[in-house]
């Protein structure tokens, strides 16, 4: 696998976000649905690791994209990036987005998680609980050798069960933050074609054409 840091900058694009406005008011032993579905995303991301660079990334992908879709409210994310231009969007712009984006997140996780060599994952057994009534999921990747460094993952009961709306790299830089800065700018600039563009060229890069 890549170092941290490139996985952090594919992960969140190349600015960085301090997350704030979501303060912790509770921390507690977490319930078995809240941690789920990190688990499922762990061990998925522990399975295309260990396939490696010498399966081919569409494989890599077709195994890790159902994972995705089970633990991230893609379109809520998608939503808090955008902002209040979403509304303003037809109902076929949205549609092209939220395709656009989910080939992209998974690509980008492919992409970084892509290799093996003695990485595992600790999710923390206490949660916090935000004003907003989210819970923080703490989790850390520890290398054979080295420093582990913290992932965590904001998430929300929804009406399909717990799912992540929000990503930090360790523990304060929000990936919806990073991307509102960068959506905004390209939808201020050419519109939701702008966007769609960018996302595209974004997922062929990190998978040399062959995601999705």
């Amino acid at each position: 696998m890549p170092d941290f840091f490139l996985t952090r900058r594919l992960l969140l694009g190349s600015t960085a976000a301090l997350f704030a406005g979501m303060p912790a008011i509770l921390a507690a032993h977490a319930e078995p649905a809240t941690i789920q579905p990190i688990q499922t995303l762990t061990d998925g991301l522990l399975q295309v690791m260990k396939m490696g660079q010498q399966t081919p990334f569409d494989r890599r992908f077709d195994v890790l994209a159902p994972i995705i879709d089970r633990t991230f409210d893609l379109s809520l994310i998608l939503r808090n990036s955008i902002g209040s231009s979403w509304s303003s969007l037809s109902a076929e712009q949205q549609g092209q987005l939220l395709q656009a984006f989910r080939r992209y997140t998974i690509a980008s996780y492919v992409n970084s998680f892509n290799a093996f060599n003695g990485q595992h994952f600790v999710i923390e057994p206490q949660t916090q609980t935000l004003d907003t009534g989210d819970r923080v999921v703490r989790t850390k990747i520890v290398p054979a050798s080295g420093e582990a460094h913290q992932l965590d993952y904001v998430m929300r009961d929804t009406a399909d069960g717990w799912r992540v709306v929000d990503v930090l790299a360790d523990g304060t830089i929000s990936r919806v933050a990073v991307q509102r800065s960068d959506f905004r700018r390209l939808l201020a600039r050419g519109g939701a074609p702008a966007l769609l563009a960018q996302l595209q060229t974004k997922t062929a890069n990190l998978s040399n054409g062959e995601a999705g």
